[in-house]
């Protein structure tokens, strides 16, 4: 029988090439381009024995593949799209793709929610796995205990991270609508992704649209005091729900101040403690909530429990990028103020009084419509000095932050001279977290070699 093959447009976003690494075990032969060629997904792939085309040339086209998977981030007027178009080539979205040849035969956890998804796909993963199951998995970054993506798994459970992103240019439903999962976290709602969505109201949308293809014997995890998801799921749902939050199935309760140490309450009896290098309650809740789906697919509590003291998060979430004259410097992908706050209160509950210099580049497409820069300013208080980029890619004057904030608080288009500002101002056991969901211009390396000096 002819091996199948698949090109995959917009080979190289984690999701995208998470698709293709699980595509090449599954026994596909897997091609794909790209205009964005870089590590780690590029090397990745070329390990994983996958041609990329650095560019869009329809010569990658002939012959025809036996399908064409096309990324979200491909549009009309791409010559690919174009000829695939003209010539009636077999094509789908990469979350359809998964579906018909992957997940409508396993049991798929997924984990939903606006913050917290990639870190909480990442413990759910590992906690399978060290329970001895061989899990699927496909996680929106590079996962710290496995030092991969994505995997195909040979057991029956598939962990994936569960996106609200549109799927494709013919196909805007959010990827995860694809998914039917029967264990469902919701983390939380928020209105983020301003490009795709009006408003709230139509992300919540989406999530009912995820909620009403689930099973009854499926199980629905959320925060009870979460009202955005509360309100989602009075929408209307077929599957059992349960609750994290006190008095209601499951509760977790910080036993060291900076939730590096926790105990885990379950059906109000205490169940297991966590003690683990991650810090910040928000974590603690990630945990809990993975501790939760793992147990609706049959992982003890105790083991669960055991599993994540040994959890390595993936990079860019509270990552120590090196500490030069007794000032560390952190790289964080926090972009939206939820996320910005809680990550500034998981620093503070680690360093107490010592003084936190938040850096913030404002960059998600949200950011740059300005939905939130009324926000901002009251995400970042518990920092001790806030230094704000202008990209010259925002219509907006990022000095509406830096005005509002009553902690000493600057602002600059100019990368090096904001640089400068921030090493002017450290002082040894200072901490300074960088915010951004980009590379920020090198800024993490720009600040330890002049913190040498």
């Amino acid at each position: 029988m002819k091996q199948q093959h698949v090109h995959i447009l917009g080979i190289c976003g984690t999701f995208m090439g998470g698709v293709a690494i699980i595509a090449r075990e599954l026994g596909y032969k897997v091609t794909g381009s790209d205009t964005n060629v870089y590590p780690p997904m590029s090397t990745f792939l070329e390990k994983s024995g996958i041609e990329i085309i650095p560019n869009y040339d329809i010569a990658q086209l002939d012959p025809a593949p036996d399908m064409v998977i096309i990324g979200n981030a491909m549009s009309r007027g791409n010559p690919c799209v174009e000829y695939v178009l003209n010539n009636q080539l077999n094509f789908t979205s990469g979350p359809q793709w998964l579906h018909d040849h992957l997940l409508k035969d396993r049991w798929v956890l997924a984990v939903s929610g606006t913050h917290g998804k990639t870190t909480t796909t990442g413990m759910l993963a590992w906690i399978l796995d060290q329970a001895g199951i061989d899990t699927g998995f496909l996680i929106g970054g590079v996962a710290g205990n496995f030092g991969i993506s994505a995997r195909a798994g040979s057991s029956r459970y598939f962990v994936i991270e569960a996106d609200e992103y549109d799927s494709a240019f013919f196909d805007k439903r959010s990827k995860f609508v694809h998914y039917n999962p029967k264990t469902l976290i919701i983390n939380n709602i928020d209105f983020d992704h301003a490009d795709i969505f009006d408003d709230l109201k139509a992300i919540q949308r989406q999530f009912h649209h995820l909620v009403r293809a689930m099973p009854q014997n499926g199980c629905i995890l959320s925060a009870k005091a979460d009202d955005n998801v509360q309100q989602t799921l009075a929408m209307g749902h077929y599957s059992a729900l349960q609750f994290i939050g006190k008095e209601n199935e499951w509760y977790a309760e910080a036993i060291a101040q900076d939730c590096s140490h926790f105990a885990v309450y379950y059906q109000g009896q205490k169940a297991g403690e966590v003690q683990w290098a991650i810090l910040g309650e928000h974590n603690m809740h990630n945990g809990l909530m993975a501790i939760a789906a793992a147990h609706h697919a049959g992982v003890a509590i105790e083991i669960a429990c055991q599993a994540l003291s040994s959890f390595i998060n993936a990079n860019r979430r509270l990552e120590v990028k090196g500490n030069v004259n007794g000032v560390t410097v952190y790289d964080d992908f926090a972009h939206h103020p939820t996320a910005i706050n809680a990550t500034i209160n998981a620093l503070r509950s680690k360093v107490g009084a010592e003084r936190i210099l938040a850096v913030l580049e404002p960059r998600s497409n949200t950011m740059k419509m300005g939905v939130h820069k009324d926000d901002i300013a009251p995400s970042l208080h518990n920092a001790d000095s806030v230094f704000v980029y202008q990209p010259d890619t925002i219509p907006w004057q990022v000095s509406i932050i830096t005005d509002a904030l009553t902690q000493p608080a600057y602002h600059s288009s100019d990368l090096d001279h904001l640089v400068d500002e921030i090493v002017k101002h450290a002082k040894p056991t200072d901490h300074i977290l960088v915010m951004s969901n980009g590379a920020f211009g090198g800024i993490h390396q720009k600040l330890l070699d002049k913190l040498v000096k």
